[in-house]
């Protein structure tokens, strides 16, 4: 027990160092390091490291409360907003074209040359993909299950455009909300998704 007798002491110590040591703003370092790794370059500004509300919330540690969640969700919602010609399904041959292009926003693009939607990358898009992401789920048969009410064309329009009205930390690119895509390009996937000719319904 005599070999035992030094640990008090050394605990205390410790726990005084502890409680002078300075406190880390973690937040603030990590907003440094990012903004030392990246740089300004051809379409690629630093505005893409600045955090809107939604996703410094969605940053943090652990679970978020439940009014969180909900004040995110409500917050994007109010910023979906309907086509500007009440129409909401375009070319489902042009949706597809889109839904497998990857390009687009990357300092090597053109600011004028249209970004693709990259779908296939997270979902499986129709019953011929051989090769598709399974982070999101397969949209195969998207419109043949759920059909075409106006709920539904309500739900997939927000859904393209800002998916945090739904899931408040979703992953998924918020296409109209960030500008990815163009209103006439979300129609065209609309059209993809919905329209019984459309692959994704075969």
């Amino acid at each position: 027990m005599k070999h035992l007798y030094w640990i008090l002491p050394a605990l205390a110590l410790l726990t005084s160092c502890a409680s002078t040591a300075p406190k880390i703003d973690y937040a603030s370092a990590l907003a440094a390091m990012m903004q030392s790794g990246f740089e300004a370059r051809g379409i690629a500004s630093l505005d893409r490291l600045k955090q809107d509300p939604a996703n410094i919330e969605c940053s943090k540690e652990g679970d978020l409360p439940e009014a969180t969640v909900a004040a995110i969700e409500k917050a994007n919602l109010a910023t979906i907003a309907a086509p500007a010609n009440g129409v909401y399904l375009g070319d489902w041959k042009a949706g597809e074209t889109l839904a497998q292009s990857g390009r687009g926003s990357t300092w090597t693009d053109a600011a004028t040359a249209p970004n693709g939607g990259n779908c296939y990358n997270c979902h499986q898009i129709s019953k011929t993909e051989l090769s598709y992401g399974s982070l999101g789920p397969s949209l195969y048969h998207y419109g043949k299950l759920r059909g075409n009410s106006q709920a539904i064309v309500d739900y997939t329009w927000g859904k393209l455009n800002n998916a945090k009205a739904y899931n408040a930390c979703s992953g998924m690119p918020r296409f109209g909300h960030s500008k990815i895509l163009t209103e006439a390009q979300l129609k065209d996937l609309m059209a993809l998704l919905l329209d019984p000719a459309s692959p994704v319904n075969q």
